[in-house]
């Protein structure tokens, strides 16, 4: 597969995501040349997104939606060789997060040290636990809402050591691409090898799934397990919101 096409993939299951979970909820909104999806009382997606290159002229639509819609982000990818990224930065938007967009070709599972258990979000109370643990790792909040509202379209994981919930997973296949999100340890269970444990689940689940590509995007916390793991750079992305 050519970098093009991973880098269309990659695009195409992280914004598929974001369509899917909040067309439900009836928070999926498509106007001209960009989308966005906002779930009310949750952080997540809140994002507004374009497939193509944006100019100056395309700013006051963007401007209009996201003050009509507070609280959106806007990821920018960074594969247009054209710096209209500066269009945000000289238009007062913030950088909220870089991102790394990332791919690996599956080949072989990985062995488990069955420390952890896996147990896929499919009822109310799970939803709750994951929800509630799931901010512990990252600096906002997916609703209750949003899981109950997607069993069957997306994959959700709470991950157990000991029988405790310390961890989350978010499994998302668009063709024979699987997107890997969420990745998230409690702090007091960090730096015990767990968030590559579940790394390793969630390649092993790829393979199961018959998926040819694994695909995420990494903070900068997580970035040095997945090169570990084998996951290459694709390009970055930059999420600009504004103050």
């Amino acid at each position: 597969m050519t970098k093009i096409d991973l880098i269309k993939n990659n695009i195409d299951n992280l914004t598929t995501l974001w369509k899917t979970v909040a067309t439900p909820l009836l928070s999926y909104h498509k106007n001209d040349f960009l989308e966005f999806s906002q779930i009310k009382n949750s952080g997540w997606p809140n994002r507004l997104w374009f497939r193509e290159d944006i100019t100056e002229e395309n700013l006051p639509q963007i401007l209009e939606t996201m003050n009509q819609n507070r609280g959106l982000v806007v990821p920018y990818w960074d594969i247009f060789g054209s710096n209209s990224n500066e269009i945000f930065e000289k238009n007062g938007f913030n950088i909220r997060i870089q991102l790394m967009a990332m791919f690996l070709k599956l080949n072989k599972k990985l062995p488990l040290q069955n420390k952890l258990t896996f147990r896929r979000v499919l009822n109310e109370e799970d939803a709750k636990t994951w929800s509630d643990i799931y901010p512990l790792s990252f600096s906002y909040v997916i609703s209750k809402e949003t899981l109950v509202s997607n069993y069957e379209n997306v994959k959700f994981y709470l991950v157990h050591f000991e029988e405790k919930p310390i961890g989350t997973l978010t499994l998302f296949q668009t063709d024979k691409t699987m997107g890997i999100h969420g990745v998230g340890v409690i702090p007091e269970m960090r730096k015990r090898g767990f968030a590559e444990e579940i790394m390793k689940f969630a390649i092993n689940e790829a393979i199961d799934a018959d998926c040819e590509y694994a695909q995420l995007q990494a903070s900068a916390l997580g970035k040095g397990i997945y090169t570990r793991l084998g996951f290459e750079d694709l390009f970055l992305i930059t999420n600009y919101q504004l103050p």
